[in-house]
């Protein structure tokens, strides 16, 4: 029976809530929790309750700074065990905070032991460290025993402790604060102690004074680590509203001296991590991501909070690399104001008119509190003295009196009754002992009672005199700045200096070879490599072919055109540097393309004075000039030319003066390259060749080396035309027939090379590759349909002979620098030496 009641008892208390009314309700009370009572500062006193706790419980326990050390494990027990009921790593941690100099303005915690680095290493355990307040800290708590504050149960309504600390100097803004909360963040930044109080004392006697003069005497932060602030406007919305932003810079020094040449770092930005940084600037130096640099040495002592050494090379721009260093590291950090306290148990986001104003209210409150706490122990006092001044001449009788009477209360009864003493002065009188009664100076107690009416006057002239108590508040603040202020340590500057950075002046110079392949694969080798291994066979996907090979270095630009008319723009030095054997990536990696857009033309963009020739299958050509090729931002296609519907790009070439365009049905077009007006990249161009049913295969512009055209049909016939043997003729032509017409077999011509005598040409034979060189091609005239090349098809052709030259000139250039040969051998002689089958060997999978 007894069991049913108590579960319907049970029941009956059971209430159902939605979960949004449960989480809602739960999270505004955790919300509100943590903003009052956990992560945000008071603007009093500029502490977190965790911090106030470990300061009150340690002046409690007397562990102050006059005081033997004692263990951090007796002062965080203590504190959680009276005032904090959360972890000890918390009240460990934050203990640690306030006793870490380059964390805190003006510390706290004396820790004696490991209190962790500047390097982000952590504290020894709290049973190893041992602390005690520093002398400051206890003018956080000055007066506190004296009602200065007010004072509310524990979590465990058994001890009493202070909502907020006496606080004698603003410490809100000389040790700053951050913390997240929910719904509120804070971040504000130290600032110098001498500074703060001047501006304070300043407000104390100009009330109404404007924000300017207030910065005029505080000039920014002061973070304990030193470094640069830059920017007044950042610095001025910062303390009109609490928020704004400035920049945080190390302060640096360049030495050149009798062949000493290095990067000296003196300082770092507040709350950056010297490890960190330092090891930041070696992978800089690891990754060649600026040239110069040779060494980075962290020199720190006990003198040096934070001293990085960057030894240079004799010729590095010491100037450039620090400017990147800035840039890319956090030797240049932004700090954003966000100043958030918590003013009458609210959030509110203050400026520093605010903060100072909330101050000298707190002091007013705490002086006043203060002094009349002493001005009732001054009355209390000055009663007492003046119902001893009455006994010592009435103390045979009150002798007398206390010997007849029964026991304490009796005597204080009849003190009372008998000569009209108060309880307290008649308590004072028996509680005394009789030596001291009879032997008590007369003349001492009048002098008492004289200090003590001045005293009691004083202390009245305060309550009652705003000017005297202003005068109060300044004299103290002036000597805490007597005793602790110390040189500024942050240099502000008003204006923010540009770092102006070209890209190339960042990179490496390295002499390298980029390959380019069908398919879209890139890759850069550095020279020295590749003449090493360059005679061992590449990686390629299957069916894939080497269409550029080009020796370059990492300063320059590779352009890629594409069939849809676009051009990707890509710096050597951003291509993947990989092993000659490798495959390389895809172009894709580096340059988002589409699935149907495939490249059909690649150069190296190495004299901006140059103009490029475009053909379009369906006639449309243009000349650009590469300089309006030049883009800052490359990380997707760029229109080179604006194509018609259906129309495909099909060639980009050097102008070397003559275009040749060349058409499927075998016709041709010979003009000069003026005749193609020069156009931005958004034109359309102008029409080249008249073509109807016919459509463009390439378009040439041959050097003054080359003398042939080779062409290739779909009937795996080639030849070779003399250009000197093609008409010169304008512009927008049909043109004239380049292979004889056959009325039983249809020639089409499926690719057209300019060649000489020397070059080589590959051909794509059913998958497989075919070098030959170009003199086995014969020499015909226009109406010939050419000699069969091969019995199977030819998918594909492409003139090698650069790739070969290039390759000779690199082997040779090795040779010359190590010595071995002083005699350059021509490409004649080199195709010789060097077969065809090495080249086979070289070029294909």
């Amino acid at each position: 029976m007894a069991k049913k009641e108590k579960e319907k008892n049970i029941i009956e208390k059971i209430y159902d809530y939605t979960l949004e009314d449960i989480m809602g309700d739960r999270f505004g009370r955790y919300s509100k929790s943590i903003i009052q009572d956990r992560a945000l500062p008071d603007v009093r006193d500029g502490l977190k309750p965790v911090q106030r706790r470990i300061l009150y419980t340690m002046w409690e326990d007397k562990n102050t700074y006059d005081k033997p050390y004692r263990k951090c494990a007796k002062a965080v027990g203590d504190v959680m065990g009276k005032y904090h009921p959360h972890g000890d790593s918390s009240i460990y941690g934050a203990m640690i905070y306030m006793s870490q100099p380059w964390k805190m303005r003006e510390i706290f915690i004396d820790i004696h032991g490991n209190n962790g680095s500047i390097d982000g290493d952590g504290p020894a355990a709290h049973r190893y460290t041992e602390t005690r307040l520093t002398k400051l800290a206890q003018v956080m708590l000055k007066d506190i025993n004296r009602n200065a504050v007010e004072m509310a149960l524990n979590y465990a309504d058994e001890d009493l402790e202070p909502t907020v600390l006496p606080a004698n100097f603003p410490n809100l803004l000389v040790n700053g604060s951050t913390g997240i909360s929910a719904g509120y963040a804070t971040n504000i930044p130290p600032h110098n102690l001498g500074e703060v109080i001047e501006a304070t004392i300043h407000r104390i006697d100009n009330p109404n004074c404007r924000l300017d003069t207030i910065l005029n005497i505080v000039k920014g932060p002061d973070f304990p680590t030193g470094g640069v602030v830059e920017g007044k406007e950042g610095l001025l919305q910062a303390y009109s509203t609490g928020r704004g932003k400035v920049i945080v810079k190390a302060r640096t020094e360049i030495i050149k001296d009798k062949g000493v040449h290095q990067i000296v770092i003196h300082e770092i930005p507040y709350d950056v991590l010297k490890e960190q940084l330092r090891k930041k600037i070696e992978d800089i130096k690891i990754d060649k991501k600026v040239d110069g640099i040779t060494d980075v040495i962290d020199i720190s002592d006990k003198e040096h909070m934070a001293k990085i050494i960057i030894e240079l090379k004799k010729d590095a721009n010491a100037e450039l690399i620090l400017n990147y260093l800035f840039k890319n590291t956090e030797l240049q950090v932004n700090y954003n104001f966000n100043m958030v306290a918590i003013v009458n148990r609210r959030p509110k986001q203050l400026g520093i008119l605010e903060i100072l104003d909330a101050f000298i209210a707190h002091q007013k409150d705490v002086i006043l509190r203060r002094t009349e706490y002493d001005l009732n122990k001054a009355k209390e006092r000055l009663h007492i003295v003046e119902g001893l001044l009455k006994a010592v001449d009435i103390l045979d009788e009150i002798i007398k009196t206390i010997r007849a009477s029964k026991n304490k209360a009796d005597s204080i009864a009849n003190l009372m009754k008998e000569f009209q003493f108060t309880e307290a002065q008649a308590t004072a009188i028996v509680t005394m002992q009789l030596y001291r009664l009879s032997n008590t100076d007369i003349n001492l107690l009048l002098e008492e009672q004289g200090n003590l009416n001045k005293m009691i006057e004083f202390l009245n002239s305060i309550l009652n005199d705003e000017e005297i108590l202003k005068k109060q508040m300044k004299n103290s603040l002036s000597e805490i700045k007597k005793e602790f202020a110390n040189p500024r340590r942050t240099e502000i500057r008003d204006e923010v200096s540009e770092i102006k950075l070209d890209p190339r002046d960042m990179i490496v110079k390295e002499n390298v070879i980029v390959v380019v392949t069908n398919e879209g694969y890139v890759k850069r080798i550095p020279l020295k490599s590749y003449v090493s291994a360059s005679q061992e066979p590449t990686t390629l996907k299957p069916g894939d072919f080497i269409r550029g090979l080009y020796s370059t270095t990492s300063l320059d630009t590779l352009l890629m055109f594409t069939n849809l008319g676009h051009y990707l723009y890509v710096p050597v030095h951003e291509i993947v540097e990989t092993k000659w054997k490798e495959l390389g990536k895809h172009i894709s990696n580096l340059i988002q393309i589409s699935s149907e857009e495939k490249i059909i033309s690649a150069m190296i963009l190495d004299d901006k004075k140059t103009n490029l020739i475009m053909a379009t299958k369906q006639g449309a050509t243009k000349r650009i000039n590469v300089a309006d090729l030049i883009v800052s931002r490359y990380t997707k296609p760029v229109n080179a030319m604006k194509l018609k519907e259906d129309d495909e790009l099909v060639s980009v070439i050097k102008d070397n003066g003559r275009a040749i365009f060349v058409t499927r049905t075998g016709y041709y077009l010979n003009i000069k390259s003026s005749e193609i007006p020069i156009v931005g990249a958004k034109a359309s161009g102008v029409k080249g060749i008249n073509v109807k049913d016919d459509n463009v295969v390439t378009c040439l512009s041959p050097e003054d080396y080359d003398e042939y055209i080779a062409i290739f049909t779909n009937r795996n016939t080639s030849k070779r035309i003399k250009i000197s043997e093609l008409s010169e003729m304008t512009r927008a032509k049909k043109g004239s027939t380049l292979i004889k017409k056959v009325k039983s077999t249809v020639y089409e011509i499926n690719n057209a090379i300019a060649v000489n005598n020397r070059d080589m040409i590959s051909i794509k034979i059913d998958g497989e590759f075919k070098e030959i060189k170009s003199t086995e091609l014969p020499i015909m005239d226009l109406s010939s349909t050419g000699s069969i090349v091969s019995k199977s098809d030819v998918i594909d052709t492409f003139k090698i002979a650069e790739l070969v030259e290039k390759k000779l000139e690199l082997a040779d250039g090795e040779d010359n620098s190590k010595k071995q040969d002083d005699v350059k051998p021509t490409a004649d002689d080199a195709i010789e030496e060097l077969t065809i089958d090495d080249f086979i060997e070289d070029f294909k999978l």
